[in-house]
């Protein structure tokens, strides 16, 4: 019995949890903070991304909806052609703004991303030239 309770003295000693330094163990839990709150940032960005998309999609469902609802009451070609260019310039309007939104959405992931790369997690963390 007095074996195995020396047997686990020494496995207690020479745990790797009594191996590592405390600051090098601070300086872990503070990397692995900071990814977590770059990984959170990242995905609250592609959520809102997302919401924003699926929004724009029910308003390009309700414009095709009303675009066809407008052509079945149509009782002359002219009036066929009003509503067609009407929907057109609607349709361009969504297009350049979609554009934006592409562009804005995508430079909030890249903004996000590139945190990992200022904050050391690929470059030297004491601020020296390689």
């Amino acid at each position: 019995m007095a074996e195995t309770e020396s047997h686990a003295g020494t496995a207690e000693k020479s745990s790797p949890s009594n191996l590592i330094p405390p600051e090098f163990a601070a300086i872990g839990k503070k990397r692995v903070e900071e990814l977590v709150a770059i990984q959170t940032k990242l995905l609250e960005n592609l959520q809102e991304a997302n919401h924003n998309w699926f929004d724009r999609m029910q308003s390009e469902l309700a414009l095709a909806s009303e675009f066809a609802a407008k052509l079945n009451t149509v009782r002359s070609i002219p009036e066929n052609a009003t509503i067609c260019q009407e929907w057109t310039s609607r349709r361009m309007e969504m297009a350049a703004d979609d554009a934006k939104r592409l562009f804005a959405d995508g430079q909030k992931v890249v903004e996000t991303a590139s945190r990992l790369l200022f904050n050391g997690w690929l470059s030297d963390r004491r601020g020296g030239s390689t």
